[in-house]
């Protein structure tokens, strides 16, 4: 959450001249709910299944190569990361916890599970996340630095993937 997946995931299709598709946004088209919508009135047990679904779906009917950009939490239920891993190359944007906590105050009202956080308790939560979940962002094939990113950083890591 904050790390830039969807806006350099949009960057890296255009570059690479591939669709982008940003899974919440795909899974508020199909349901035609916001993701707080969705939240509030389904749960977030619900919304894990929509993802995990959402990205079968994605990678059965897909017939060229797209870049999707997962939430923060994608790829930690329903074994989604080896999911992912198996159809598609894993880019993991690691960003530090108070750069994270920076770009998520400003946009924290829109984030259900951010709304109603102090300061102190969104870094803290943003800790626990980060440790909770390093286990599966660390699955992923590349791990580039979120901090001044490019899009050429991104093609560079992809390139030089490929040349190993």
């Amino acid at each position: 959450m904050g790390s830039g997946k969807s806006t350099y995931g949009k960057k890296l299709a255009s570059a690479l001249n591939l669709e982008s598709i940003d899974l919440d946004n795909y899974i508020q088209k199909k349901l035609n709910k916001t993701i707080p919508e969705i939240f509030e009135e389904f749960g977030e047990s619900f919304f894990r299944e929509q993802e995990h679904n959402s990205i079968k779906e994605i990678i059965e009917t897909k017939k060229e190569p797209a870049i999707i950009s997962l939430g923060g939490g994608a790829v930690c239920f329903n074994d989604n990361i080896g999911l992912v891993k198996k159809n598609g190359l894993v880019i993991y944007l690691e960003t530090n916890e108070s750069v994270l906590r920076q770009r998520l105050l400003a946009s924290k009202n829109e984030r259900p599970l951010l709304k109603n956080m102090t300061e102190e308790e969104l870094l803290n939560f943003i800790k626990v996340k980060i440790k909770e979940r390093e286990i599966f962002y660390n699955q992923a094939h590349i791990k580039v630095n979120g901090l001044n990113l490019t899009t050429e950083v991104l093609l560079k890591a992809i390139e030089e993937f490929y040349q190993k």
